[in-house]
This record gives structure tokens, sequence and C-alpha cells, in this order.
């Protein structure tokens, strides 16, 4: 089974937690930044950001609407917020939208807490 870990991270606290979710998945986290387009066909995706300004990053919108659903077989959300599910209702509605598979569980760790969160992050990053 092939996985992958997307993110976008302003302040770093994304980037943290999509480190630990691809630890936990034995893959490589990499921003959306340094690759703007999912390379390869993959069956999970890990992907996940955090609302700016109480709406989701632009960057991110732009990357969600950009996947083909013929190179993810599914995608798992996450994201690092003090709004718990502002940006996973957001994904999971847009990539819905384009008839993309998303996992009904998703991870979550509040800004303030993300250090405490790795190990749960990395456990997830296996269990799925």
């Amino acid at each position: 089974m092939t996985k992958a870990v997307r993110y976008f991270s302003k302040l770093g606290n994304t980037k943290t937690i999509a480190e630990a979710i691809a630890e936990g998945a034995g893959v490589e986290a990499i921003s959306i930044i340094d690759e703007p387009e999912l390379m390869a066909p993959v069956d999970i995706l890990y992907l996940g950001g955090a609302p700016y300004a109480n709406i989701m990053a632009p960057e991110l919108k732009k990357y969600a609407e950009g996947l083909n659903k013929e190179k993810v077989g599914k995608v798992i959300l996450f994201t690092t917020s003090n709004w718990l599910r502002r940006t996973v209702l957001a994904l999971k509605k847009l990539l819905k939208a384009k008839g993309i598979c998303v996992g009904s569980d998703y991870f979550y760790a509040h800004m303030l807490h993300v250090k405490g969160r790795l190990h749960a992050a990395r456990e997830f990053g296996k269990n799925k």
C-alpha cells in the first residue's frame, strides 16, 4: 500500500504534525509549496493544513482543487488550529465533490498542544 503525506504550514505546527504522521506511515512529509502537484499515484494521501483568519489557506484549497481522483485512493485529513474541524470540513466537502474518497476520521492537534500530540500523530500514521 502506497502512502504520502502532504501539508501546508505557515507557523510550523502543521509541519510538525505532518512529520510525525509521516514517521508513523514510513514516508516523508512534503510541503505542497515544495511539491504543488502529487507526482505519483498513492493509495492513501494524508493531507493537512490549518485555517488562517478563520478560512482555509488559499494554497491548500488550490492544492485540493488540483488533486486528480485517478491518483488518490483515499484522503485522510489532519489539522492544527484553534478551530477544531473548520479546515477538515471544508477539505472534505471539496474533495468529495471531486469524487475523491475521504476517510471519516481525521487527526486534530490544538495549535498550543502540538508537541503533546506527536506520539498520537505517529500512531495515526501507522494505523491508517
